[in-house]
């Protein structure tokens, strides 16, 4: 049955899904609305593992081809602390820069018959009308914000302070940095997208941002003092922010994760980043709207009608979400928390960064689960008794400060 879809936002969630629904069915009358101007984004990479690209060749090998094509991959993890340099061996990753991930799909969806219109900003008060409304315009989606009450959308604030930068350095390895300075820690995380460059994302506690005058520095003093910051890693190669639509420079932000408790609304879906966000220190965000748009374009060809297929996407990606969810949540908690594990010695520091989604890592002195970590990768039943342990722990902790926060 020839359906109508408007996609609102071209990012790769909704152009993903506009590919696989013409790929289901060509006669499918599909349009992507993207308030920006064709050719232009604001971030820098993605980075994604090899069970995303499995998934991609999948369902389309076509355009999977072309993004394992234009990628970079590593397969090491470096941590440059103060000075001291430790290296691991692992799984392999791939990096892609954003705006020729956007390419590739663009003209992908095209080749498949999608209309891409470009510079068309939609009004929250007047979609555009079709049998199917999807809200793929990111985090501050001006479609689900307009139905806030409905969504049942709740925002937290992360604690540390970061911002998305980009480098012409290119590292070999996905690389982290963490210098010490008179007002507490900063470090970066840096990797490759391609052979022009790499993204390099810096975070610090507020206090270490407001100490070293981030909050007051206008981007070229910020930027200079992190090059200076960073000089061990970068190898002389600048910093650079790229504009953002709402600031006009690269700004200093606080993480911001994003629920709702529904998804839908009549005919209006929410998809990837308008849905849910997760901590960037996962690296999962791309990733996770890809299998957001997989998910809908197979509950709308194997289910009855709309609102069944809306309902079991929502049932399957919230399930789905749910460990990375968790994974994200403690990852972020491990930075705010740096202090506790900074001062180990360097190979033990990112053996545990390494184990930073760990629900049982907080509650656990650092050196002790480091010694019990090595023991359960030799003993079977050590691994068994951390993975029942872990959530257990995390939950009543949590339960706890949830009864101490209502007075009980």
């Amino acid at each position: 049955m020839r359906v109508k879809v408007a996609c609102v936002g071209g990012g790769p969630a909704g152009l993903y899904l506009s590919i696989l629904l013409k790929l289901q069915d060509p006669s499918h009358d599909i349009t992507v609305h993207e308030r920006n101007p064709e050719g232009s984004t604001y971030g820098w990479g993605v980075t994604y593992w090899r069970g995303l690209l499995d998934e991609l060749q999948a369902h389309d090998p076509e355009s999977a081809r072309a993004v394992e094509e234009h990628s970079v991959r590593w397969r090491d993890g470096v941590a440059h602390i103060d000075g001291l340099t430790t290296r691991h061996h692992g799984d392999e990753g791939f990096g892609i820069g954003r705006h020729r991930l956007l390419e590739i799909l663009a003209a992908r969806a095209r080749s498949l018959g999608v209309r891409l219109r470009f510079g068309d900003e939609i009004s929250a008060g007047d979609p555009p009308g079709a049998d199917l409304v999807v809200a793929a315009d990111g985090v501050r989606s001006a479609l689900r914000t307009h139905d806030a009450g409905h969504f049942g959308t709740e925002i937290l604030a992360g604690r540390n302070h970061y911002v998305w930068l980009g480098t012409t350095k290119v590292f070999d390895a996905f690389t982290f940095a963490f210098t010490e300075t008179p007002h507490g820690w900063i470090w970066a995380y840096g990797y490759a997208f391609g052979p022009e460059g790499s993204t390099c994302v810096v975070e610090c506690a507020p206090e270490t941002w407001s100490g070293l005058g981030l909050d007051r520095a206008d981007e070229a003093e910020g930027l200079g003092l992190l090059e200076k910051t960073f000089a061990g890693v970068l190898d002389g190669h600048p910093l650079s922010g790229r504009p953002t639509p709402a600031s006009g420079a690269a700004p200093w932000l606080t993480f911001r994760t994003l629920t709702n408790r529904t998804w839908s609304r009549g005919n209006l879906v929410l998809l990837g980043d308008a849905a849910h966000t997760t901590h960037y220190s996962i690296g999962a965000g791309t990733t996770l709207a890809l299998q957001d748009a997989i998910a809908l374009a197979t509950a709308l060809r194997e289910s009855a009608g709309l609102p069944d297929a809306l309902a079991r996407y929502e049932r399957e990606r919230k399930a789905a979400l749910l460990p990375v969810q968790s994974a994200a949540r403690h990852s972020a908690q491990w930075y705010e928390n740096l202090p506790r594990y900074i001062h180990l010695p360097p190979e033990r520091m990112f053996a545990l960064l390494g184990q930073r989604h760990s629900p049982l890592l907080p509650y656990v002195p650092p050196q002790l689960y480091y010694r019990l970590d090595r023991a359960a990768g030799q003993l079977e039943a050590l691994r068994r008794l951390k993975r029942w342990l872990g959530p257990r722990v995390a939950g009543r902790v949590q339960a706890r400060a949830q009864d101490a926060g209502r007075g009980r």
